[in-house]
């Protein structure tokens, strides 16, 4: 089934884009790093697929999170949310809220433990998306919003939980091909025909350096072309400098180094969605279509310690919403109603391992927490990184 075609209006806004990239292409001599492409494609002002309005999350859009599928998600999120603010502080920052729905989901379950946070942050790129969150807030707990407000940045210094659900993998990643001839950066110019097209040049730097010792740790044949994320890398180092008392709760798909680099993923992992349909081209409608790659957890790992955090923890997604209870708040409910039925459905895909269970990982990251979290009690795979 061939997705649906744009409509002219939606063609347009592409086009736009297309030109607007075209032009910092030309102005940089004829190539930007795919790390400079995919920053623009998303994030672009007024343009990117991240900065302009279309609707991106449910049915609706183009792919669906687990927030979106059911509330268990969040509520069974809350348990782990709860301990997190009761060993450091009671306040919550959500990077990339999305539509809102975590964000009225954690806070409802919060209530009901007996565990509001003081301040519930939201930091969202998106004008269009913190309109949707506001209003999914105000429908879902409208008496909850005063306790809610919108960040422009990063705070210079916080104690609590950070919680960032697929966000790392939409972060703009370097791509690189290991040769016979060296290392090499792929980018994006011109084609001949019209259109942009892959171009490569000599890897330098950082990211020459970064492809270098994971083509030594992971021995790739040349040939090998992958991603490096070094801005996720540098996000999470960045919480060293800001987090005092804490964890980082990062939820987002990806594997352990020597699986991201496995010699049978030789072309990477670079993934586009567009109206619920995944395809490999991300010249493919510009701004129309999410851009992601998965995450290599080690490097975020490695990252964050060498900025002086900690791992509290490392798991599947199944395992860990697993070992917060996601099943004891569904067997409160009342079994064979259509709301149970939803719900069990919903909560399968996100723990079984050929649906969501495996392929999504949860890292904690923080400083300053002594006890176990709830949340990899059971089945921890931190050794693993």
């Amino acid at each position: 089934m061939n997705p649906p075609s744009p409509s002219p209006e939606a063609s347009a806004h592409s086009g736009e884009l297309v030109a607007t990239i075209g032009r910092e292409i030309a102005v940089r001599g004829g190539w930007i790093p795919f790390a400079r492409f995919m920053e623009l494609t998303l994030y672009a002002p007024g343009l990117g697929y991240y900065s302009a309005g279309a609707r991106k999350f449910g049915a609706a859009g183009d792919f669906v999170t687990a927030p979106e599928m059911s509330a268990f998600f969040g509520r069974a999120l809350a348990r782990q949310v709860a301990q997190v603010m009761e060993a450091s502080q009671p306040s919550l920052l959500e990077i990339g809220a999305g539509s809102g729905r975590l964000a009225a989901d954690l806070l409802l379950e919060l209530e009901a433990l007996g565990s509001l946070p003081e301040r519930y942050e939201i930091l969202d790129l998106s004008a269009d998306l913190r309109e949707r969150q506001q209003a999914t807030l105000a429908a879902a707990a409208p008496y909850l919003l005063p306790r809610v407000r919108w960040l422009e940045r990063l705070p210079e210094a916080f104690s609590g939980v950070v919680v960032a659900n697929e966000v790392l993998d939409a972060m703009p990643a370097h791509v690189v091909a290991w040769r016979e001839g060296g290392t090499f950066e792929r980018g994006v110019g011109f084609a001949e025909t019209g259109g942009f097209t892959w171009q490569e040049r000599p890897a330098t730097g950082a990211l020459l350096a970064a492809a270098g010792e994971i083509g030594a740790q992971c021995r790739l044949p040349p040939g090998y072309e992958s991603e490096i994320g070094l801005a996720a890398r540098a996000w999470a180092a960045e919480w060293g400098h800001r987090l005092q008392c804490g964890a980082l709760l990062l939820i987002d798909y990806g594997f352990p180094r020597r699986e991201f680099y496995h010699q049978q993923r030789g072309r990477g992992t670079l993934m586009c969605h567009y109206r619920h349909h995944s395809h490999p081209d991300p010249f493919h409608l510009p701004g129309l279509q999410d851009v992601t790659v998965h995450v290599d957890f080690t490097a975020i790992i490695a990252a964050a310690d060498a900025a002086g955090l900690d791992l509290l923890g490392y798991t599947s997604q199944g395992q860990f919403l697993l070992n917060c209870g996601i099943l004891d708040l569904l067997a409160r409910e009342q079994p064979g109603t259509p709301e149970y039925i939803r719900a069990s459905g919903a909560i399968n895909k996100m723990l079984l391992p050929h649906e969501m269970g495996e392929l999504f990982k949860v890292i904690a990251i923080g400083r300053g927490i002594a006890c176990p979290l709830l949340g990899f009690a059971t089945g921890d795979q931190s050794r693993r990184l």
